[in-house]
């Protein structure tokens, strides 16, 4: 295993001190490992914390700030923050217009901050909760009871965020979460492996002459493994699903292509070419994209397409300033 830390046990707090240096517009709380807005929202607006195993950067720390998260809560490398932290996290953001919980829908995640909205509301602080659940490529998985929270969350959170800063009330945002969420599609795929920090070795066996088609974020077991292809193919194996999940034509859209920490850009860009390539000549109209690492794996090398259907309105949240490490525009 070659990686730039210094012992396994201790990447996510020293990986936190490095956020503090190089964020000093951000707080953190290195007791709960929680990463918070450096000026909070005003009083009565709506908060938004989301959060989860670590390993998936920017997501989530890196988009605290304005027009995104007020707070994310850090587990260790893929294992879920634990209710005590985001009860401490949705207890400090609270301005007086309740909290929405973004969650993505693994096993861990949810039932975590199940509690935590419970110890929450306990302390008189109206929760409420959005679980994301937008990949196609399984029913079920090793770490999930249903569709698996991946790519959707990175658009809700931006989307929803621009509602909260807005000042809409706690009904109407989780409303625009919900409409995002049920208007996203997602689906990845994998060249190689990741290696978490702890086990030392790669997660999964992949030769090099397969690929892994329909893969989590957490090294899960896709729909199925097949030789090595072309992007264009590679493309359409990723679009094809997406399309026959649900129906992207007569609206614009906003289409992320993600890397998954280990695919350079310059591969990235050209597979983003092969993804508009196929949507446009699929009825598909591209209004918004991004193109980058926005949920990553570690150090997998792969990608995943997330296809958002859009309107007037989700178009405008989205093209409101955001402030954040990962996405920063409109300022």
């Amino acid at each position: 295993m070659k990686k730039l830390i210094n012992a396994p046990e201790d990447v996510l707090i020293e990986s936190l001190r490095g956020v503090a240096a190089a964020h000093p517009e951000l707080s953190v709380d290195f007791e709960n490992r929680v990463i918070y807005r450096g000026t909070p929202k005003a009083d009565g607006k709506v908060a938004l914390i989301s959060g989860g195993g670590s390993g998936h950067e920017p997501l989530h720390g890196g988009f605290v700030g304005y027009g995104m998260l007020d707070a994310a809560c850090a587990g260790e490398v893929f294992t879920s923050p634990t209710p005590d932290q985001m009860q401490a996290a949705t207890l400090a953001v609270n301005r007086g217009g309740g909290v929405l919980h973004i969650v993505k829908n693994y096993t861990g995640d949810v039932m975590n901050f199940e509690m935590a909205a419970e110890l929450a509301a306990a302390d008189g602080v109206e929760v409420s909760t959005i679980v994301t659940d937008d990949d196609v490529a399984v029913q079920d998985s090793t770490w999930t009871a249903g569709r698996r929270g991946v790519g959707v969350t990175v658009l809700l959170e931006k989307i929803v965020g621009a509602a909260a800063e807005e000042g809409r009330d706690l009904a109407s945002v989780l409303a625009i979460a919900e409409k995002v969420n049920a208007g996203g599609r997602s689906m990845g795929m994998a060249l190689t492996s990741c290696t978490v920090p702890a086990a030392g070795k790669p997660t999964f066996d992949l030769p090099d002459d397969q690929m892994e088609i329909g893969i989590g974020i957490h090294g899960e077991p896709g729909r199925h493994r097949v030789p090595l292809a072309p992007a264009r193919d590679i493309a359409a194996q990723l679009v094809e699903p997406i399309l026959a999940d649900l129906d992207f034509t007569g609206g614009p859209t906003i289409v992320m292509l993600n890397g998954m920490g280990g695919s350079p850009l310059i591969e990235l860009y050209l597979m983003y070419g092969e993804v508009a390539r196929i949507l446009e000549s699929s009825g598909v109209t591209i209004a918004r994209n991004l193109v980058g690492d926005y949920i990553t794996s570690l150090d997998m090398a792969g990608c995943s397409l997330t296809v958002l259907q859009a309107d007037d309105e989700l178009l405008g949240l989205w093209d409101a300033p955001v402030n954040t490490p990962g996405l920063r525009w409109g300022l």
